[in-house]
C-alpha cells in the first residue's frame, strides 16, 4: 500500500506540468518575449521590437543585403547597423525640430 501511495505521488510531481499549459504560466495567454540588445559602441540597450526589426530590415534593403537575423550577423556588421541606427535616430531628431 505504501509503494503504491509513494508511486501515485511520483507520478502525480512528475505530470503536474505537463497539464499545466505554459500559457498560464505566463500569466497572460499572449506574452511576448522582451529581448534586449546591448550596444557596447554607445552603452546603451535596445528593445528588439517590431519597431527595431523593421529599422533592421530597413537598413538591409538600403544596403542591399539579404535577410540575415541579427544574433548570426557578424560583429562588424552589428556595429555598422548600431551606428546606422544611432544617426538615423540623430537625423529624425533633427528633421522634427
Amino acid at each position: 500500500m505504501r509503494r503504491m501511495f509513494s508511486a501515485l505521488i511520483m507520478a502525480a510531481t512528475l505530470g503536474a506540468p505537463m497539464a499545466v499549459p505554459a500559457s498560464a504560466l505566463a500569466g497572460t495567454s499572449g506574452a511576448a518575449v522582451t529581448v534586449r540588445i546591448y550596444d557596447p559602441y554607445r552603452r546603451d540597450y535596445h528593445r528588439w521590437d517590431d519597431r527595431e526589426e523593421r529599422a533592421y530590415r530597413s537598413y538591409l534593403a538600403e544596403r542591399h543585403r539579404s535577410y540575415r537575423a541579427y544574433e548570426h550577423q557578424r560583429i562588424a556588421q552589428r556595429r555598422a547597423y548600431w551606428r546606422w541606427r544611432h544617426e538615423r535616430e540623430e537625423r529624425l531628431d533633427h528633421e522634427r525640430r
